[in-house]
């Protein structure tokens, strides 16, 4: 135990040996793949991941957070990981309707919280930071901390994001709206340019496939036109919500100026409207994916959150 808590590789490629990994059934009975691991008594985390997370990516981090003192649960959303799929194929990730996840994130937490105690933080990346900002929003869940890391608050296109989320809506009108948006390719050209998309440090990248290969039936490829229409469309009702002003959580932004999957200045702006948030600002050296970015970029990530939950703690 004392190694792997030293030795990075192992943290990122191993489920510790104190942590658990079960299955939680929703309200309608979905089987959610959840993951524990129980801390010394400084609080509890729910770190909830992007579209096509898995749980084992994070590990590391979860590792950093535990050898702190904290308590960390996640769990994969129902139709990515080990949570089954919505599609007919199990390689595409498709949801017509975002509402499911927020049915789960609630239930979820109702139970997670009466089982831990606090104070009870919980931290969103990417597509996850959408769903616990709607959450919030909404008032599905009360948290005394939230950590949004480059939150999907609006969505890069190459033909920019109006268009981008017409093109979207036009598709899953014509045909399957459960079909692939686009094809999924494996040839070298294609990895390298979805590395350069989520972060610059190659043995974290490689760690993606290391765990594929271990449990195929976890990776999942591009979305569904319907899960992309509903992206675009999601995101920009939040932005317009007049509720943001109400999120009092105290909230810390993770922003990776030259994300090229989602749009942080979109969310800078909708951080802005938060009455307590602050932004970590992160330049050219950073990808999408801040927590598993180089160890300069990381290193600073994880220290910011640090300094962010030691006032939680207090």
């Amino acid at each position: 135990m004392d190694a792997m808590k030293h030795d990075p590789l192992l943290a990122r490629r191993a489920i510790p040996a104190d942590a658990t990994v079960a299955t939680w059934r929703a309200a309608d009975g979905w089987p959610v793949r959840r993951f524990d691991r129980p801390g010394s008594g400084r609080g509890a985390i729910l770190f909830q991941g992007g579209r096509a997370d898995v749980i084992e990516k994070y590990l590391e981090t979860f590792d950093d957070w535990h050898r702190a003192g904290w308590s960390v649960t996640s769990f994969d959303w129902r139709g990515q990981g080990g949570s089954g799929r919505l599609s007919p194929d199990p390689h595409v990730g498709h949801a017509a309707d975002f509402v499911p996840w927020l049915d789960d994130l609630q239930g979820f937490w109702r139970e997670w919280t009466a089982a831990h105690s606090g104070p009870h933080v919980v931290v969103g990346h990417s597509m996850g930071g959408y769903l616990v900002l709607q959450a919030l929003l909404e008032r599905r869940i009360r948290t005394d901390a939230a950590v949004l890391v480059a939150p999907m608050l609006g969505l890069r296109s190459p033909i920019g994001a109006a268009a981008g989320g017409w093109l979207a809506r036009f598709m899953a009108a014509r045909g399957d709206p459960a079909r692939s948006a686009w094809s999924a390719r494996e040839d070298e050209r294609a990895v390298a340019r979805r590395a350069r998309r989520l972060t610059a440090d190659a043995g974290r990248f490689a760690d993606e496939d290391w765990w594929y290969t271990q449990n195929p039936a976890i990776r999942l490829g591009p979305p569904s036109w319907a899960w992309l229409a509903e992206a675009f469309a999601a995101t920009a009702r939040l932005r317009a919500d007049s509720r943001l002003a109400t999120v009092d959580a105290p909230t810390l932004m993770l922003l990776a100026e030259k994300d090229r999957l989602v749009d942080a200045r979109a969310a800078a702006a909708v951080a802005a409207r938060l009455p307590n948030a602050r932004i970590e600002r992160f330049g050219a050296e950073c990808a999408h994916e801040i927590l598993r970015e180089a160890d300069p970029v990381r290193t600073r990530a994880m220290a910011a959150i640090a300094r962010f939950l030691d006032e939680v703690a207090a």
